[in-house]
């Protein structure tokens, strides 16, 4: 019987029928493996699923296990920013993150204890442990301090950054040690600002030299280095013949400190130049030393 067409559609010959009836089976199988595949990922579980999170304090624990028993910084750093990527709200991560801090600090990464411990006080203002934090922050540039013949833009940010823990936290256990590495700090800066005031004064660049020795008397004053400046400043003004400042330096030089070594050069100097030490009250010296209370 022959095959019924609409109008005007040629009938199908039999290849192309036999042909059309290879691709249905084609398509049919695949969906029925599509099918059969699915079935078996619902019956035996998908290799993509994401494993359950671990608890926090177990997490927790582990670091410090790591940090105190092992001593494997790496380690525990691991395990508590695990703690605060899989419970990032929780009271576990807020401590986990002040020990990753730690641990970075305790293994030499400078920079990421930095980070971390920024982060804390970014999240925990009023933490009990916000202290701490900005501690390890100084404590981390303190740690990275160059030699005077470096930049010292690190000690800059030293000096800084533990100021805060002072004016932030005055009463805290962190405030003692945070004063005591200040102190280091400011003679380390005092220390580049008189390699450079020597090294115009060799150059016979005396208002270069004046500047830096200034900067000593002015704000590094309670450093080792005030004594050197102040003869340094009597050396620089006699050159100029400035005989007022260099008679008031060395006068100030005697009388805060008038078993010095410094105090006889400059006073050799003096008496050299056919003067006596005399302190000019006006002088910017001598305002300077009262204004801490010295002199």
């Amino acid at each position: 019987m022959d095959e019924f067409v609409p109008n005007g559609i040629m009938p199908m010959t039999q290849p192309e029928r036999a042909s059309r009836r290879g691709r249905l089976a084609r398509v049919l199988g695949m969906l029925l493996l599509a099918a059969s595949l699915g079935a078996c990922s619902s019956l035996f579980g998908s290799k993509d699923e994401t494993p359950p999170d671990e608890p926090a304090d177990r997490l927790y624990n582990e670091g410090l296990f790591y940090l105190n028993a092992k001593k494997d910084q790496k380690a525990a750093i691991k395990k508590f920013e695990e703690v605060d990527r899989q419970h990032p709200y929780s009271e576990w991560a807020r401590k986990s993150l002040i020990m990753a801090a730690y641990s970075y600090y305790e293994s030499g990464q400078y920079d990421e204890c930095v980070t971390a411990a920024k982060r804390y006080i970014a999240l925990h203002p009023g933490s009990p442990d916000a202290a701490y934090a900005q501690y390890l922050i100084g404590a981390s540039y303190f740690d990275e301090i160059p030699d005077i013949t470096r930049d010292q833009a690190r000690t800059e940010k030293a000096l800084a950054a533990l100021d805060e823990v002072i004016r932030k936290y005055p009463a805290s256990e962190y405030a003692v040690s945070a004063k005591q590495k200040i102190e280091v700090a400011r003679d380390q800066i005092a220390g580049k600002e008189m390699l450079v005031g020597r090294y115009y004064l060799e150059k016979k660049d005396y208002t270069g030299a004046i500047n830096r020795f200034k900067v000593v008397v002015t704000r590094y004053q309670t450093t080792r280095h005030v004594e050197e400046a102040l003869e340094r400043l009597v050396e620089s003004y006699m050159a100029l013949g400035i005989a007022e400042e260099a008679q008031t330096a060395a006068a100030v030089l005697g009388h805060n400190f008038p078993d010095s070594e410094w105090y006889r050069h400059a006073y050799a100097l003096v008496k050299g130049g056919g003067m006596e030490p005399a302190e000019n009250k006006g002088s910017w010296i001598s305002k300077a030393f009262k204004k801490v209370g010295l002199g």
